[in-house]
């Protein structure tokens, strides 16, 4: 087979893929599935720098012999890592590392359960979305103060370098309730816990990192607040997904920080 035309990434230093160091064995029968338990393995070596923007990873086999678990897990673990931007697969030379989050994340609690966050946010994006648009069509005035307010709250708590996924999660409830449909906001809190994860890995990241990317939040809600007012359905759908992608993209990338 030909090889591609394209440069693949910078080959690591050392002659072999470096080790995915410690390589527990995963624990059966853990809340937590087994592909996002080494999702968060691998991450947490991407994260410390034990696995560097370049790097070369271990095989499947080699991968599934270490962790004491099956291909398909391994397999599914890397298609997570591949969709969140983490790494890159280059046909006939193997998977890279592309992306690196920021090196503080791993000083946070939650770390092992980004997978799942992360799968949570790809809800988020579509139900979000479209609760932002009915929110632009059918709020009420009192809905419309509701959502200021929040707005106002949790931009406060970050001027004042203070964390709080309580005050982002009201801002997002409160348009979801706007919606007019409680299926929204029950789907919502269904996924509570892991939104709740969510918000504070990436809250932690925004209070440590610079003032550029706290602001950069704050703007995306004024973004998505302003489409509400003027009763803008798409640009409020618009602007919400972008958002939610945006704060995706910056707990994985630190180039975004």
């Amino acid at each position: 087979m030909a090889r591609p035309k394209a440069s693949p990434p910078p080959a690591p230093s050392a002659p072999a893929a470096p080790e995915v160091s410690g390589a527990p064995v995963l624990e059966r029968g853990h809340r937590v599935r087994l592909a996002d338990q080494l999702y968060g393995q691998i991450f947490e070596q991407i994260v410390s720098g034990g696995l560097n923007v370049g790097d070369k990873l271990p095989s499947e086999n080699e991968i599934s012999e270490r962790f004491g678990v099956s291909r398909p897990v391994v397999r599914e673990a890397l298609l997570r890592l591949r969709a969140d931007g983490l790494i890159t697969a280059h046909q006939g030379l193997g998977t890279f590392v592309s992306h690196q989050p920021a090196p503080r994340l791993k000083t946070f609690n939650d770390v092992q359960n980004v997978s799942a966050y992360l799968r949570a946010q790809e809800v988020r994006v579509a139900l979000e979305g479209d609760a932002a648009r009915l929110a632009a069509l059918r709020r009420t005035d009192e809905q419309l103060n509701k959502i200021t307010e929040a707005h106002a709250a949790f931009a406060d708590t970050l001027a004042r370098g203070q964390v709080s996924a309580e005050a982002d999660l009201a801002f997002h409830a409160s348009i979801a309730e706007a919606s007019g449909n409680d299926f929204y906001l029950g789907v919502l809190e269904s996924i509570h816990e892991s939104i709740s994860g969510f918000m504070r890995l990436t809250l932690n990241l925004t209070r440590t990192g610079s003032r550029q990317r706290a602001q950069r939040v704050v703007d995306e809600h004024a973004t998505i607040l302003d489409a509400i007012r003027e009763q803008d359905g798409e640009r409020a759908r618009v602007a919400m997904q972008f958002h939610l992608g945006q704060a995706r993209h910056r707990l994985v990338d630190r180039d975004r920080d």
